[in-house]
């Protein structure tokens, strides 16, 4: 799996870069991505960046893929996710997934205040998507940790993300060659926010 591909993807997602995404979704096809994990990539970015550069992001990367079929190289289409048993609960499923990634259960007054919230988070996000495996989590992460880090006013979440990168096995190392692929890939402001919420998440772990 090629990180720094997903790093730029997630983060040139975010911030509705489409020209400088066009490039990272070639170069990360030529790394070996294959076509359904970027989709995953982008699709997941919804929950983060919102509909409107999810979707900006897939069709750029339709486009994408049709120039490069049209110069005949033919990427690896990689499989899809592995369908749910009938009568999955995803609420359940969704909550067990939050919990094993967050490392506790996830409560809190701002999900007493507005528990659609909360219900949306554990059924859809951790329950619909996250249970979607031909993305490993960390990959997940690695894409999200970038969004949250090109993104403003989520610095929050940013650390929220960060520990569950950390819960899901990506280590301390992995985390700053992320921060230094977004000083290189992206910009230094990303990579000083994403650096400086590292190390608080660190000192308090």
């Amino acid at each position: 799996m090629d990180n720094k591909a997903i790093v730029a993807i997630g983060a040139f997602t975010a911030a509705g870069d489409l020209e400088r995404l066009d490039e990272a979704l070639n170069r990360g096809l030529d790394a070996g991505l294959t076509i359904n994990q970027i989709k995953e990539v982008l699709v997941q970015m919804y929950a983060y960046a919102g509909f409107p550069r999810a979707l900006n992001a897939l069709g750029t990367f339709m486009a994408v893929l049709g120039k490069r079929r049209k110069r005949g190289v033919t990427d690896e289409t990689g499989p899809e996710p592995t369908p749910l048993p009938e009568g999955t609960d995803l609420l359940e499923l969704g909550t067990r997934n939050q919990t094993q990634l967050s490392g506790a259960p996830v409560a809190g007054p701002l999900f007493d205040f507005a528990p659609a919230v909360d219900q949306f988070l554990k059924a859809h996000l951790f329950g619909d998507i996250f249970a979607r495996d031909n993305l490993d989590w960390k990959s997940r992460e690695i894409a999200t940790i970038s969004a949250l880090a090109t993104l403003t006013g989520t610095g929050s979440q940013l650390a929220s993300h960060l520990n569950i990168g950390l819960n899901t096995g990506l280590t301390e190392a992995d985390l700053r060659e992320l921060v230094e692929v977004l000083r290189t890939e992206v910009g230094p402001n990303q990579a000083d926010t994403a650096g400086r919420t590292l190390d608080a998440v660190l000192a308090k772990r």
